[in-house]
């Protein structure tokens, strides 16, 4: 059988073990969803009185240099303390795009370092350095400093978002793995949800920050409760740990462990006769591997820009701040139940390509609808927010079915990079002051990424290759593979 098979019969497909490594994995997440999610109030859109004796108390006027800002809604804000107003709006976006480029640098290191030196070091590294940058923003008595704080942080998000998806899907076995885009995504949800309410009572930006981040200093106790992935052990050659790993994970879900040896020494001798760690060179050394990347960088790229881009535009929406938040969460709930209905009943690239849809149509319906209609407006948006969700997180299911072990992190790295560079330009969009514009670029990429999906293979109900050589195999070859046992029981 494939290494995939392997693992999925000696640990089973998702047992208590893995249960209580998803909780672990949940409970590390909370301040990368937190830090996600906070722009709308650490760095909100604000109101001011201008103070300036030729300015005559009018609202929002600039230039302004004494402004009185209106406080009703949030009593200190990053925009507030630091006059982020006027001529000073270009801090403000680069202050809200610096964590996307941190998440761009996040990606390449932190991908680079999960393929090399495993997924357990990358992980615990990303979930404490996002807690601790957190609190050094916090504390920033200088605009420069919290720039820069953002910009570890969103290394750190980087990382988390990737590694510590990877390793679920690493310990999970093939026929459960749609039920795992749907749990990982829990934590962004419940986060997403909370943040409105703790920054309903924490109005001051300093310390919804620090209570979003602080507790979770306390992570480095993973060091001795998360496990490394058993699959990147074997495929890196680590026999002796694989095999006292899964012996361990085994005897958790109350599997047998008298056949784990012989098993993981016939994987490793099939596994030694090929490349052993990946780089990112590799993704561009093979024809098919070198259009996957490709395209899937295009692919992440739309997402991302749609997804931040609608993100950060429903804080900017008439009515009250908070409830709006709360209510995009809770429509986002539904959406967990989507994609794991769709990775179950549809292929992936129907899926993929109708949550994209789902994402661009309600966002050209959303220009032509009247200004005196808010709860419409608000309506449309949510549902594209919805469509944007689904399909980052069927993206993140469909990047890890196209690419090897070797090379999976790297190449889900390489992607998110780009997407980055997306997210960057996310708030100047969304800052171009012409509201149909905006939304059409998000609308437009959403299409644009629907159609990019079809130059991709269907990935559904495939054993997870370990090998560049098995992607790169001619069809029949592939097969013959996945049907002829590379062991036998």
């Amino acid at each position: 059988m494939s290494l995939e098979d392997a693992i999925e019969t000696i640990i089973g497909r998702f047992g208590k073990y893995q249960s209580w490594v998803l909780f672990l994995i949940l409970l590390g997440r909370y301040p990368t969803e937190f830090q996600l999610t906070n722009v709308v109030f650490i760095l909100p859109s604000v109101n001011y009185v201008c103070k300036d004796d030729n300015a005559y108390n009018l609202t929002n006027h600039c230039p302004c240099r004494n402004p009185e800002y209106d406080q009703s809604t949030i009593v200190s804000s990053v925009t507030s303390e630091w006059n982020l107003i006027c001529d000073r709006t270009s801090l403000a976006s680069l202050s809200q795009s610096m964590l996307q480029v941190g998440i761009l640098a996040g990606s390449l290191v932190y991908g680079y370092v999960s393929d090399r030196y495993g997924r357990k070091i990358s992980t615990i590294n990303a979930f404490f350095f996002t807690a601790l940058f957190g609190v050094l923003a916090a504390v920033s008595p200088q605009l420069w400093m919290f720039i820069v704080c953002r910009f570890f942080i969103g290394m750190s998000l980087g990382g988390t978002m990737l590694c510590a998806y990877i390793l679920l899907i690493e310990i999970s076995g093939k026929s459960f793995r749609p039920y795992v885009v749907g749990l990982e995504g829990i934590s962004y949800v419940t986060g997403y949800f909370a943040q409105p309410i703790i920054a309903y009572y924490l109005r001051e930006w300093r310390y919804l920050i620090l209570v979003t981040s602080a507790p979770w200093l306390l992570v480095v106790a993973y060091y001795w409760l998360l496990p490394e992935s058993p699959r990147w052990l074997i495929t890196v050659g680590k026999k002796k740990q694989a095999i006292d790993l899964l012996t361990y994970i085994a005897k958790k879900n109350n599997r047998p462990t008298e056949n784990i040896e012989r098993i993981v020494s016939e994987l490793d001798s099939i596994e030694s006769n090929n490349e052993q760690r990946g780089t990112y060179l590799d993704l561009f050394k093979t024809p098919k591997i070198r259009k996957y990347t490709i395209v899937n960088v295009l692919v992440w790229m739309c997402c991302a820009h749609t997804f931040f881009g609608i993100n950060q535009y429903i804080g900017r929406l008439d009515g009250n701040l908070y409830l709006n938040v709360m209510l995009s969460a809770v429509v986002l709930a539904p959406g967990l139940v989507l994609v794991v209905l769709s990775s179950l009943y549809l292929k992936r690239k129907v899926s993929i390509i109708v949550s994209f849809c789902t994402a661009a149509v309600p966002l050209l319906i959303f220009i032509f609808l009247p200004k005196d209609m808010p709860t419409a407006t608000l309506a449309f948006a949510i549902i594209g927010q919805l469509g944007a969700y689904t399909s980052f997180i069927l993206t993140y299911l469909y990047s890890c079915e196209l690419f090897p072990t070797v090379v999976r992190n790297s190449a889900m790295g390489l992607a998110s990079v780009f997407a980055r560079f997306a997210s960057f330009v996310a708030p100047f969009v969304v800052n171009i002051g012409i509201e149909w514009v905006s939304i059409l670029i998000f609308s437009g990429l959403a299409f644009c990424a629907a159609f990019l999906c079809l130059f991709l293979p269907e990935t559904k109900d495939i054993v997870l290759f370990n090998t560049i050589d098995q992607v790169e195999q001619p069809k029949e070859r592939k097969t013959n593979d996945n049907k002829t046992a590379y062991l036998k029981q």
